[in-house]
């Protein structure tokens, strides 16, 4: 069995998902090499090196790179911050290691108004209505008064949105973050203040999630997965990095048609083949370039964003239910040969379990508050024990979680996915629910309806209604 080293850069969940698939490889003896954000349970325990860079800084991850060359034949990067900031620019320059994961040049997630004229250009037809406000053309000038006439011809169906989140509150959508037009406006000065802001036409429909893994010449389309945004039940308070997600049996979602799958693959063939004829390098796009965010009007497909990283925590959907040896794809990648992805026909679920104040749950639910395990160490003994009931059925993946002295501490953010994968998405859930029932202590908590029959008939429901509404 060939040796190989792979560095992973990890931010969290999504990360360790990919370590996961890595060292389940049946053609390689994987070693790991690990850049973390903080000291990961998993990583901890698996990378042969290990270091903790807390803010990710791309100078110490190539520095760490640079003195492990000699055994790293590949970098693997999954989150946004680094790759927009030019980790594969500045590891492929100094070492000559190459790099999954797209240039700085295409990270076009950094952009929100690059993305809507690049659509324009490529495929307007899926492009809500869309005004983009540049501070510098409102200087002496009424910006109130131009948004009030842009929010007149969107009937105030408006989504609110800073051209690179850093500052400010981030996206804003009418009827969710401001019933009024006087919300919105504090919503748009309070990004307006630190650089442009796109004003986008509210789109009603159901989301899905669609990505892929590129060679730079070819785009793999892998099945579609749809999150949960909202931090409780029912989809009720404010928007999160994702609650959980999950995957069908099929390829496409259940409240999808085959048709709809098919306009979807169209669609995101369209916008990789239209924007790499404006790409030079064959390699730019490597990694995944292209998670799209769709929304399935009845009638048509909307794109709502596209990220240049794969999705947190979608990508954990699709991962172990890879036929083909992660590794070898990974290699395809770099070699520019990766003509296809085989997958399993399974169903998965990831359920988040996150800190007591992550979305607000302590103010909005203090009385199902364990207020007692508040800072304790968390156990993952009990979850990961269900590997001998379910066997490769569960995944335990921890992601915002530090090992202190032997314990397990949830940082701030979503502190572990638990993956359930089965024949169908009931028992893939089923699988979830009980992993996440069985990791203990640090207040921990979840939503309980992540791909529920429930939830999942509402968005059935919701589509008929839209494919028969005039």
């Amino acid at each position: 069995m060939e040796n190989i080293g792979v560095l992973v850069v990890s931010y969290g969940a999504r990360e360790v998902a990919m370590a996961d698939a890595l060292l389940r490889s049946q053609n390689y003896r994987v070693e790991l090499f690990v850049a973390d954000k903080q000291r990961n349970p998993f990583n901890a325990q698996h990378a042969t090196k290990h270091k903790v860079i807390p803010n990710l800084d791309i100078n110490e991850i190539c520095k760490f790179a640079q003195e492990n060359r000699e055994k790293i034949d590949f970098v693997l990067v999954g989150s946004e911050k680094p790759i927009i900031e030019g980790i594969r620019d500045l590891i492929e320059k100094q070492t000559g290691i190459p790099v999954i994961c797209p240039t700085k040049e295409f990270a076009i997630e950094e952009s929100k108004i690059a993305q809507r004229i690049l659509f324009e250009e490529i495929a307007p037809e899926a492009n809500p209505r869309f005004k983009i406000f540049h501070p510098e053309d409102f200087k002496g000038k009424d910006v109130q008064k131009a948004v009030y006439q842009w929010l007149d011809e969107l009937n105030n169906q408006a989504v609110v949105k800073p051209d690179k989140p850093a500052l400010g509150k981030g996206v804003g959508v009418w009827g969710d973050h401001f019933e009024n037009r006087k919300q919105l406006f504090e919503h748009f000065m309070s990004n307006f203040q630190y650089g442009s802001v796109i004003i986008e036409e509210k789109i009603d429909g159901e989301e899905s999630s669609c990505m892929g893994f590129c060679d730079g010449k070819h785009f793999i389309t892998l099945p579609d997965t749809r999150d949960y945004k909202r931090a409780f039940d029912d989809d009720k308070g404010p928007n999160t990095g994702g609650m959980g997600s999950y995957k069908d049996v099929t390829d496409w979602l259940p409240f999808l048609t085959v048709s709809e799958r098919e306009q979807e693959l169209a669609l995101a063939d369209k916008v990789f083949k239209g924007w790499k004829r404006k790409i030079k390098d064959d390699s730019a796009l490597r990694g995944v370039p292209l998670y799209l965010a769709f929304m399935h009007t009845g009638k048509s497909i909307k794109i709502l964003e596209i990220n240049s990283r794969p999705g947190d925590p979608e990508i954990m959907n699709l991962l172990p239910i890879i036929k083909d040896d992660f590794v070898d794809v990974c290699l395809r990648m770099i070699d520019g040969n990766l003509m296809g992805v085989a997958m399993e026909k399974s169903a998965t679920v990831l359920t988040y379990k996150v800190p007591s104040d992550y979305g607000g749950y302590a103010q909005a639910y203090p009385d199902k508050l364990n207020k007692a395990s508040i800072n304790t160490s968390v156990d993952l003994i009990k979850a990961e024990a269900l590997a001998k009931k379910f066997g490769d059925k569960i995944r335990i993946y921890p992601g915002s979680m530090e090992l202190r002295d032997g314990k397990n501490y949830a940082l701030k953010s979503r502190a572990i996915g638990i993956l359930g994968i089965g024949n169908s998405v009931e028992e893939a859930r089923q699988i979830s629910q009980e992993g996440a029932k069985a990791v203990t202590g640090g207040a921990l908590w979840n939503r309980t309806d992540v791909a529920s029959k429930q939830h999942i008939a509402k968005s059935i429901a919701h589509m008929d209604m839209l494919r028969h509404k005039l």
